[in-house]
């Protein structure tokens, strides 16, 4: 059987999750070695907080084990609606709402549900990276915008007007940003509204799954911008803040004409979520965030602490990240510079380097959109971060 006839361009096209990708060389050679550290996955290293599991129990023994709506459970979307309104000073009807099966499946569902084949979607860059093949997937040409550690990764109003074009059908953007950890301020935010507002048939994507590990200012929902209404898609969910990455509940708040888009192709491909996690989800948004707000500050400990050790490196730059849990320096000095054996001349190399000869696991920043940085994940304890970039300090001591 010809394998290449017999699969799709789209999916020949597609590139590999990187960061998966770099999480499975680190297992396989956990395989060899007793001192694998992986730094490469974006996932809390915190369990589900004991409330929410007891909530899920209790949900099971409900019988809480059957079909759900496409849109989610009436409870769930309610309990969505009021953090809305709480947090985000956004107000959805419960028309307005839709959960999905992770907020990846809220963002790619709008794509499928918005861009035609051609259709431009500009992407600020660095981006998560699966957003360029949700956009390819759907027929639509990603944009990326380009922002360096100078500007602290944030794009600006100027560089946004200056992409646009008739064919921009969308912007999709994360804050806090995976990977940079940046995060828009009101202030920015305000700015970037003015030139969209200019734009009337462009949709706003905004990826809040960070939300809650914000370590400046509260956190603003640019769909709280009066001048976007009805032209925002704000996407959420359970995993980051509430450590629940395996439950698979992400969840989009945006006019009711995408999310009735959205529930027809969802019906077609999932259905709705799980019935027991929506039950557990629905109770967790309403009960005490205490222990979200411990996770934040752990994690606010450990950001500290891997700035301050890549302070001592040379070579290598680090922003100041105000939310997730992630750095992204930039190792653009070491590009044409050797140990004797390898020579490093992209992120790429950096990363392979680090990982052969340290047996710690980073991710390239060129799989997010700039090729002179890697991401490192702080959701790791702080002994192993110690030692993890102890060993790329020592390391990088021999390079010339």
């Amino acid at each position: 059987m010809n394998v290449s006839h017999m699969l799709t361009n789209r999916v020949q096209s597609m590139e590999e999750s990187a960061t998966l990708k770099m999480s499975a060389k680190a297992r396989e050679l956990k395989t060899k070695f007793d001192d694998v550290i992986s730094l490469s996955l974006g996932e809390p290293d915190f369990d589900t907080p004991e409330h929410i599991k007891a909530f899920a129990v209790q949900a099971l023994a409900d019988g809480y084990t059957k079909y759900t709506p496409v849109t989610g459970l009436v409870e769930y979307r309610k309990a969505i609606q009021t953090k809305f309104k709480r947090d985000n000073d956004l107000e959805y009807g419960m028309d307005e709402i839709i959960v999905s099966n992770g907020a990846k499946q809220s963002i790619s569902n709008i794509c499928q549900a918005i861009v035609q084949e051609g259709d431009e979607v500009i992407v600020f860059s660095p981006y998560w990276v699966s957003y360029s093949d949700i956009v390819g997937l759907a027929g639509g040409v990603m944009v990326p915008i380009k922002a360096d550690i100078e500007q602290d990764f944030k794009v600006t109003a100027e560089q946004l007007e200056k992409a646009i074009t008739p064919r921009t059908k969308a912007i999709l953007f994360s804050s806090p940003c995976n990977p940079s950890g940046s995060v828009f301020t009101k202030e920015e935010l305000e700015d970037l509204a003015r030139v969209i507002s200019m734009h009337k048939n462009i949709l706003v994507i905004a990826d809040e799954i960070y939300e809650y590990i914000n370590f400046g200012k509260k956190h603003f929902s640019i769909g709280a911008i009066d001048s976007l209404a009805g032209r925002v898609a704000t996407v959420n969910g359970m995993a980051k803040g509430f450590a629940m990455t395996g439950w698979r509940l992400g969840y989009m708040g945006g006019p009711a004409w995408l999310v009735k888009a959205c529930a027809k192709l969802q019906g077609q491909v999932t259905s709705g979520a799980n019935a027991f996690g929506q039950k557990a989800a629905s109770q967790a948004l309403l009960a005490d965030l205490g222990p979200t707000m411990k996770m934040k500050e752990a994690f606010a400990i450990r950001r500290e602490l891997v700035i301050n050790l890549f302070k001592n490196i040379p070579g290598i730059k680090c922003n100041d990240p105000k939310g997730a849990f992630y750095v992204f320096p930039d190792i653009s000095e070491y590009f044409g510079k050797s140990d004797g054996h390898i020579t490093i001349n992209s992120s790429e190399d950096f990363c392979e380097a680090i990982l052969e000869n340290t047996h710690v696991a980073l991710v390239p920043g060129i799989a997010f959109g700039n090729g002179n940085c890697f991401r490192l994940s702080y959701a790791a304890s702080e002994e192993n971060l110690t030692d993890a970039i102890g060993r790329i300090k020592k390391y990088l001591s021999s390079f010339k």
